[in-house]
């Protein structure tokens, strides 16, 4: 009997321990889930990754991928929280966000914070300059042998890259976003704003012929940059669910097609970098 009893304690030791590594590998969002609470989706209002639409829905390309990723997992309990750009990863490390779009580049010092899905897109850097290109700006070392100013958003990462480049730190200026960046190019407070092609595109419609976009072939390959779905540290397992299902979904006609109105087509996807790859180089 004494020994029965010792295998069947065995048994539940091991079924126990067994639950609690389940258990402890399951990560806030996964718990937050398992409750029937919804998945709480944060972007700023960046034009064309991540917007709030007329009708104060989420739109950009990178919204509708990852509603439609969701989808392909099962999950449509979701809600938007619309917050500025340098909220984002506070928000997520707070816990009032589960995961951030918005087009969130993958980059070293972001990695360090922040578990970054598998890219969805690949995009390069440009500027927005004065109808003719005046100051004759194509490139941030333009910049640095030119002293004109450079206006971008606050936390984005072109301030790194421009850095990087030479720029030095008081040629940079550092606003909210698109809005106040055209502004200051209009305003004459800054020679060149800073930020991604599709989305120095859509400034450019809405400023009425006065400004147009420089060529990003101009730039090196280091600056272009991969965009990517941040999560929390602790909900790698998530993440790994997210992965495999993005694997089934990125570059599919119905993918396409979510995010054709937004500008993004074929020539987006990230090819076959990965997230620790770009973590490391970027």
């Amino acid at each position: 009997m004494t020994t029965k009893f010792a295998k069947i304690a065995t048994a539940l030791g091991l079924a126990f321990s067994c639950f609690v590594s389940l258990h402890a590998q399951a990560g806030e969002l996964t718990d937050r889930i398992s409750s029937g609470k919804t998945i709480r989706i944060g972007y700023a209002n960046e034009p064309p990754f991540a917007f709030p639409d007329a009708n104060n829905k989420p739109a950009g390309y990178v919204n509708a991928y990852v509603l439609g990723v969701l989808k392909e997992m099962g999950y449509d309990n979701v809600e938007t929280v619309v917050t500025d750009w340098g909220g984002l990863i506070p928000g997520l490390q707070s816990d009032r966000l589960d995961l951030i779009t918005g087009g969130m580049y993958i980059l070293h010092s972001r990695c360090e914070n922040v578990t970054f899905s598998e890219p969805m897109a690949k995009v390069s850097d440009a500027f927005l300059v004065l109808k003719g290109n005046p100051k004759g700006i194509k490139t941030y070392k333009d910049l640095t042998k030119t002293g004109e100013t450079m206006v971008t958003g606050i936390g984005y990462s072109l301030i790194e890259n421009a850095k990087k480049d030479g720029v030095p730190e008081s040629q940079i200026m550092e606003v909210p976003g698109p809005s106040e960046m055209l502004a200051a190019l209009l305003g004459g407070r800054a020679a060149a704003a800073a930020h991604n092609y599709l989305t120095l595109k859509d400034m450019a419609t809405k400023a009425e012929g006065k400004v147009e976009v420089t060529d990003p072939n101009e730039f090196p390959d280091w600056t272009k940059n991969w965009v990517s779905i941040g999560f929390r540290k602790t909900d790698q397992d998530f993440v790994a669910k997210f992965n495999e299902a993005q694997k089934k979904y990125i570059g599919t006609p119905a993918m396409l097609e979510a995010v054709k109105p937004f500008g993004y087509d074929k020539s987006m996807l990230p090819g076959s970098e990965t997230a620790d790859w770009i973590c490391s180089n970027r």
